[in-house]
């Protein structure tokens, strides 16, 4: 479930919605990628409130990097390969590469200069998240 304020964003802005087989040539496409999780906006408002501000922030940055939204049904597969802290999130992507994320609602400094500072860092080292599979035949002894 979107809300109007995310579905604007992809019909006003032309932002598409990307999945975990969609991301990779999305993000081929250019040196930046804005990635958005929104997760469902009536449990997380504050997805309404970043939907707003990512227009600013396409503007202030004069397209030094494209937005996509990600696909509610990719949404935890992707968080697992781009770690945050909290929803709603932004990640940015380098070539394809987690470079780091903010999350929640920020103030509109801390977007500018966090931003700045992401899309001037190197991609980071992501360890990825093990979980151990036990098969339904096994037994615990």
């Amino acid at each position: 479930m979107s809300s109007a304020l995310i579905n604007a964003l992809m019909e006003q802005r032309a932002v598409p919605l990307v999945d975990e087989h969609s991301l990779e040539s999305f993000a081929a496409k250019q040196s930046h990628t804005l990635l958005f999780f929104t997760e469902n906006p009536q449990q997380f408002p504050e997805s309404s409130d970043v939907a707003v501000v990512i227009p600013l922030l396409m503007d202030a940055f004069a397209e030094r990097f494209q937005v996509a939204i990600v696909d509610r049904a990719a949404e935890h597969q992707l968080h697992a390969r781009f770690p945050f802290d909290g929803w709603p999130s932004l990640v940015l992507l380098k070539d394809g590469a987690y470079v780091g994320a903010i999350s929640k609602m920020q103030d509109w400094d801390v977007y500018l200069a966090e931003i700045e500072r992401l899309l001037n860092a190197q991609p980071a080292t992501v360890k990825p998240i093990n979980i151990p599979v036990v098969s339904a035949d096994s037994h615990c002894h």
